[in-house]
């Protein structure tokens, strides 16, 4: 959904204690200042007015560009991004290396001992579809059928295809007009986390060092490149990149990119028996080796797959592409070395340089960063369950740039927007919640955390093995785990 009651700017209070003695053993290790954002139909409505304007960015990335960023129209966004974060009172707000737009909110008074948290989102859209001249269209009252997008075009948004949109009967939905992609990956959260900023600025809610980065390139993987941790001194950040409400999602692909170059051998057919290899039948040979169960096409949950994203060629040269992906990185090893095998089996098979086989490694599964750092994931979840939301975490069948920051130092899960139908035409958002839990202004909710007066800490005199299941205990009384 495009709200801003959203799970975001979370800090630490107490951060984590150094003993028992030390903070009340009854309250969390991780105490959360969750900042709730309410619907932009009450109290945030500049949420939608950014994300329509956002919209008619065209931010399209380029994957065969070795640019950086990959096109230059995204630094259009980049700089209308930093402009407005400047009138925001953000003065520190800069473009760096490779388009990616840093910002700083310093900690307010009191505050400055909190860790610090950042939140990212992607300014692109995918070169599967074009992302130039959006024309949103807001249907009103959603009355949970079919929607038709373009009359004269026949292009309907389906219920059959995207059977979770009836949910959101009576509602408002934003969807394109059937020619284009929307947006919403990642403008919806790019407008959620601007105006998330505008909230925490114009409230003056207390709150920690706030990071926030927009990142150029996330959809041909490159959107983490030349990302600063050096500059962006986050102890954790989120990206705001997934699609259900309440989903904090840190199980991502294991990921490469393969092709096979074929080299033939052209002759005169009528002279070509025992001569000729011809390169475009090598090519459909390779793909005739592959599981046939094991593409997109047939495949869910944790489930990997190979990928023929495109094949080209005649009889004297052929290239076949595959992008290959699993959860498992033991699988995924295995997939690849048996992309290894095909390539040695049809060297033998034909002349030795007949295929040559390049592997270039995309992004690594987030889980092994993040089960090291598991606190991240419990704040995510505590928020969304006190903003009324149920956390959802499911193993996200792509990447994002968290995963790839993961890697390289800061643990970086992804938050979900809402939006559905990602990189096509059928690409579509809610508007209002459809459950909105704590109502009202990020102050209210803020304040409904009291404070109180703390008790004297428990002091625990045990061993160390003893002193974990005490903790653990803790965590799960306060729904942590």
């Amino acid at each position: 959904m495009l709200h801003c009651k959203h799970p975001l700017l979370i800090a630490f209070r107490n951060g984590l204690p150094l003993s028992m003695a030390q903070d009340d053993a009854s309250l969390s290790i991780i105490q959360l200042l969750l900042r709730d954002f309410a619907a932009m139909t009450h109290s945030a409505p500049n949420v939608l007015e950014r994300f329509l304007r956002y919209v008619q960015f065209d931010t399209q990335s380029d994957e065969t560009s070795a640019a950086a960023p990959s096109t230059a129209k995204q630094l259009k966004l980049a700089e209308a991004l930093k402009d407005e974060l400047h009138q925001l009172g953000i003065a520190n707000a800069v473009i760096g290396q490779g388009g990616v737009v840093y910002a700083h909110i310093p900690a307010s008074s009191g505050c400055e001992d909190l860790p610090a948290v950042g939140f990212i989102a992607h300014m692109d859209t995918s070169p599967a579809l074009s992302g130039k001249d959006v024309k949103p269209q807001l249907v009103e009252n959603y009355d949970g059928c079919d929607i038709c997008l373009n009359k004269e075009k026949d292009i309907w948004l389906l219920t059959s295809d995207f059977p979770e949109i009836k949910k959101y009967k009576g509602k408002t939905l934003i969807t394109t007009d059937g020619t284009t992609l929307l947006g919403a990956d990642d403008k919806a959260g790019v407008s959620e986390i601007m105006t998330a900023v505008e909230q925490i600025i114009t409230e003056k809610i207390p709150h920690g060092d706030i990071w926030i980065g927009f990142t150029p390139d996330e959809e041909v993987g490159s959107g983490a490149d030349l990302f600063d941790l050096d500059y962006f001194k986050a102890k954790f950040a989120y990206t705001v990149d997934g699609d259900y409400e309440g989903e904090v999602a840190y199980e991502n692909f294991n990921a490469a990119s393969a092709s096979f170059e074929i080299k033939g051998v052209n002759v005169h057919p009528g002279e070509a028996k025992d001569i000729m290899i011809n390169a475009a039948l090598v090519g459909s040979e390779i793909a005739s080796l592959l599981p046939e169960n094991e593409t997109p096409a047939h495949t869910e949950g944790r489930e990997g797959f190979y990928h023929l994203t495109d094949f080209s060629g005649d009889i004297a040269h052929a290239k076949v592409n595959y992008i290959v992906r699993d959860h498992d990185k033991a699988t995924f090893e295995k997939r690849l070395d048996t992309l290894r095998g095909i390539e040695q089996k049809m060297n033998g098979k034909y002349h030795a340089d007949t295929v040559k086989l390049n592997i270039q490694h995309s992004y690594s599964n987030m889980l092994e960063v993040i089960e090291k750092n598991e606190y991240v994931v419990a704040i995510a979840k505590k928020a969304i369950k006190n903003v009324g939301l149920e956390p959802v975490s499911r193993p996200v069948r792509g990447g994002t740039d968290g995963a790839r920051l993961s890697f390289m130092g800061l643990p970086c899960p992804n938050l979900g927007t809402g939006g559905y139908g990602f990189h096509g035409p059928f690409e579509h958002i809610s508007v209002e919640e459809e459950k909105l839990g704590l109502k009202g202004s990020p102050t209210r909710v803020w304040k409904s955390f009291t404070k109180g007066a703390k008790a004297a800490g428990k002091v625990f005199e045990v061993e160390p093995a003893e002193a974990a299941d005490i903790i653990v205990e803790k965590l799960k009384e306060k729904f942590i785990i």
